[in-house]
């Protein structure tokens, strides 16, 4: 609500202060900041520029970086799960450069589900390379001998 009033009345309150909005302000006449509207001095004022433009590019490579090792997390899941590959993360890992690896936290998630699916690929090994006909003889055997036995100790039967 606050937003609101400030953006409705806050204009028109500027202009009033500044005298009808004539030619008083500490901006430059095209609206940028200029080193008297920060109280530098105009060395101070570039170097304060500089930084700023500094600043900017390193967060643009960085999140050009985090966007790439994303992307490269979505491959390796790809590859995992034999899923068709996207052009789209393609592209962001050669904008970043091909030497983008995984975050150390996503590698060590990745590595942790692989071995839970090697023990599980291990037991669902066991039962692929199982013989069924010789595991159907060893039960019909056992419950043979089971009804033998019964029948021996019941006299119901």
């Amino acid at each position: 609500m606050a937003f609101l009033m400030n953006q409705m009345v806050g204009s028109k309150l500027k202009s009033f202060a500044d005298g009808g909005g004539e030619g008083g302000s500490k901006a430059g006449a095209d609206g940028k900041e200029t080193a008297e509207s920060k109280g530098m001095s105009r060395e101070e004022f570039e170097e304060y520029q500089k930084q700023l433009v500094e600043e900017k590019i390193q967060r643009d490579q960085d999140f050009a970086t985090k966007k790439a090792e994303r992307a490269n997390l979505r491959v390796a899941l790809r590859d995992k799960y034999r899923l068709p590959d996207s052009a789209l993360d393609g592209a962001m890992i050669q904008m970043a450069g091909d030497d983008v690896d995984l975050p150390e936290e996503l590698a060590k998630m990745v590595d942790e589900d692989e071995e839970e699916e090697e023990t599980n690929d291990s037991f669902l090994h066991k039962l692929q390379n199982m013989d069924l006909d010789e595991l159907k003889t060893k039960a019909q055997s056992r419950v043979s001998e089971l009804r033998q036995t019964a029948e021996e100790k019941c006299i119901l039967m």
